[in-house]
Formats: structure tokens, C-alpha cells, sequence
């Protein structure tokens, strides 16, 4: 992987940035549960980790714990992203894009940037070494993505994370900037771009917040009911709640919200719903499972219907993908806040986009068409939110037409 990795940079280096690749010093491992040893000035006992080291021009990595539960988790490919990213550090620092004053947040954004941008390489068939298919081999990348993302605090825990990364939402961001736009876009990452691409969006929970809403008919009503007004279509979908399961006779998904063209419902199926949106196990560890991906794929049927009022198919990969996007638009919307006639206000709280993003990755359901079909690569189904989180409605109809 570190050969590939050098040998990609040693000629894509110089197309972005003035003068040529130079790689790093050393490359060097550590057990963390075996022998102590050193990296970067600290012990490796117990350092289950990879890193890059500004101070001598090396990069080292854990083999006794890390690489193996990520390439059990992840793929083969998953190894060679580490590296990658790590490599980002020292491509970014001798390029010049980040420097003493740059700070971790921005630049470990850089360095994910900078690995799909090597990542697009291999996915095109250009490394000697590998190969990276944009199914289920780019999925298992941005699932390794999400469960390396920053803990979610609440507002007075800030200094118990005191180098962010960045929220599973952000980190994919960057990669697919690199995937998709190339090195250029690596170099216009700054704590400027971030805030922008950050706007009003939720980084941290409030006091005594937990992120997490029981889903129930009454909270997946009120959710339907602040989609009617903050769209106000002028025919709104009715909401019904079926526990055996969709029964629409112009739909074949097996979904646990499902939309009905026919009679302009969407049904849900509850227990599914709530099994859909529970709260992992691991933790801070794996996909970032939670309450709204559930309700993001409630979501996303409404905006089905939205497209159903304006005409046209409602049942191929175009419309899988502009559902995602509207539904992005309508996650950025709860994030500040709806208020419904009857005064309960619709506020999505730090960690409910990685929820969103863990769903569309995981299942695909927010990011399909009215038979519950979706497209193979979850890379796109991101993407395709993400343009929706940053944008608005017409942009979707648009990119989506």
C-alpha cells in the first residue's frame, strides 16, 4: 500500500502543486499489545493508532490491533486507506496547504481529502496493486469513514476532544471532494471552507440533549406534519400507519415507510420504523445507527411525494438519487428548526446527519425510488444528500433531472 501510495503521488503530485513528491523519511509499525517501542516521541504500548509524524517525516501504524480489525471490518482496501490518509499529512505539509498554524480539524480533513483523491485512482484501474470497485468496495471505505468519526458531545464536554477530527458527515464530505474534484480541491480546505460548508448545522448537542427521540406515531406524525410546513405542498400526503406492512398496489418496496402514488399516502410500518432507528450497541464504534435513520427514510417518502406532484417516473435511479437529495434539503431544514400549527417545533440535533448518512449507506431506503430500488454505490447516495444539505430544492431538480 505505501508503495502505491508514493508511486500515485510521485506522478499526480506535480499536476496540483509546485515542485515534485518527495516521500517520507521512514515507515515504520509497533504491536500496541506487544513490546514497547516508539513513534513520534510517545511509547506504542497500548497505541492502537496511525499516525503521521511532522517531527521526522514518518509515518507508523499499529499492526497488532488496527489494521487487522479494520481489514476484518473493512476490506483489504480499508489498510491501504489509513495510509492513505496518513500520507494526506505529508503531501499537504510539503505542498504547502497546511502549516504549524493549520489546525487538526482542517487538516485531517486535508489528509481524507487527499486519500480519495488517490482512492479515484485506484477505483479507475490505474494502481498496479489493487482494485477498487464503486459498490461494495467504496461502500466498505466510507463505513470505515463513519466509524472514525468524532464523538458526540455535548456543549460543556468540548475539552474532552481537543484535536476534532470532524462528524462521519464531514469527513465523507472531504473524501468524496478529493474522489470527485481531485488535489484543488484538498488545497481550498480551510477552517473558512469548513465553517461555510458547516453553516447553521449542529456540531455539538445542547445541555442535557441525548440526540435520540423515541420514534412513535406521535413523533413520526409531528415530523410528517413539519415537512407540510416547511414545503406546503398544495395536495399533502396522508400518513398511515400499517403493521403488517406497505400495501400499495403501485409499489413494490419493502421499506418501513413506504410511499403509495395511488393514494397519495405514505405507510409506515412502526415496529420496523423503531427497529430501523435504534441506538448500536458499540457505541461511538461501527455506523452511526440512531433515531433519524428512521425517521430520515419517513423523510424521504414525503419528498417522494413532493416529486409525484410534479410529474413524471417515479421508479428509476434518477429519482432514487434526486430523493436523496431533496431529503437532504429537508434534513437542513429541521436542523434550525420547523414549528408546526400546533406549536411543536422539529429540531434535528448534533449527529442526526451521520445518522442519515449511516442509513443511506447501510440500507439505502432514503435514497430510493417508489419500489424501495436504489443505486449500488453508497458513495453516490451520499453525495447525492450532501448536495441537498448544502443546497436547496430546485438544485436537486436540476442535478437530478
Amino acid at each position: 500500500a505505501v508503495s502505491d501510495i508514493e508511486e500515485f503521488w510521485t506522478d499526480a503530485y506535480g499536476q496540483t502543486f509546485h515542485g515534485d513528491f518527495k516521500p517520507v523519511d521512514q515507515v515504520l509499525s509497533w504491536d500496541s499489545n506487544g513490546t514497547n517501542s516508539e513513534f513520534c516521541g510517545g511509547d506504542t504500548v497500548g497505541l492502537v493508532n496511525a499516525g503521521y509524524c511532522l517531527e521526522d517525516n514518518t509515518i507508523g501504524w499499529d499492526r497488532g490491533e488496527l489494521m487487522p480489525s479494520l481489514r476484518a471490518a473493512n476490506g483489504d482496501m480499508a489498510v491501504s486507506m489509513v495510509l492513505a490518509h496518513e500520507y494526506g499529512h505529508s503531501v499537504a505539509r510539503q505542498s504547502g496547504i497546511a502549516n504549524t498554524k493549520t489546525t487538526t480539524l482542517v487538516a485531517e480533513q486535508q489528509a481524507d481529502c487527499l486519500a480519495g483523491v488517490y482512492m479515484r485512482w485506484v477505483a479507475e484501474g490505474n494502481s498496479p496493486r489493487f482494485t477498487l470497485s464503486t459498490s461494495d468496495g467504496l461502500n466498505n471505505l466510507l463505513a470505515a469513514m463513519i466509524a472514525f468519526r468524532d464523538p458526540l458531545l455535548n456543549e460543556d464536554e468540548t475539552d474532552s476532544v481537543a484535536n476534532p477530527h470532524g462528524s462521519a458527515f464531514e469527513r465523507v464530505s472531504a473524501f468524496q471532494f478529493g474522489f470527485t474534484d481531485g488535489a484543488a480541491s484538498c488545497a481550498a480546505i480551510d477552517q473558512a471552507e469548513i465553517d461555510q460548508r458547516r453553516g447553521d448545522l449542529p456540531v455539538l448537542l445542547r445541555e442535557r440533549e441525548t440526540g435520540e427521540v423515541k420514534i412513535t406515531e406521535d413523533s413520526v406524525r409531528n415530523v410528517v406534519a413539519a415537512m407540510a410546513t416547511a414545503f406546503t405542498p398544495e395536495h399533502p400526503p396522508q400518513l398511515v400507519f400499517d403493521p403488517e406492512g406497505a400495501r400499495c398496489a403501485d409499489s413494490n418496496s419493502k421499506a418501513p415507510a413506504v410511499y403509495c402514488p395511488s393514494t397519495n399516502s405514505i405507510l409506515v410500518d412502526l415496529p420496523a420504523l423503531q427497529k430501523l432507528g435504534s441506538k448500536p450497541d458499540d457505541g461511538e464504534h461501527g455506523m452511526a445507527t440512531g433515531d433519524n435513520t428512521g425517521y430520515s427514510v419517513v423523510v424521504s417518502r414525503y419528498m417522494m411525494a413532493l416529486q409525484h406532484q410534479r410529474g413524471g417516473a417515479l421508479d428509476n435511479a434518477v429519482t432514487a438519487l434526486r430523493t436523496a437529495c431533496l431529503t437532504g434539503v429537508a434534513t437542513a431544514e429541521l436542523t434550525t428548526g420547523v414549528t408546526t400549527p400546533d406549536g411543536t417545533t422539529i429540531l434535528l440535533t448534533a449527529g442526526d446527519l451521520d445518522e442519515a448518512v449511516s442509513g443511506l449507506l447501510a440500507n439505502g431506503y432514503a435514497a430510493s425510488d417508489v419500489n424501495g430500488d436504489t443505486v449500488p454505490s453508497g458513495f453516490s447516495r451520499i453525495d447525492a444528500f450532501r448536495i441537498g444539505v448544502l443546497g436547496n430544492e430546485e438544485r436537486c431538480f436540476k442535478r437530478f433531472a
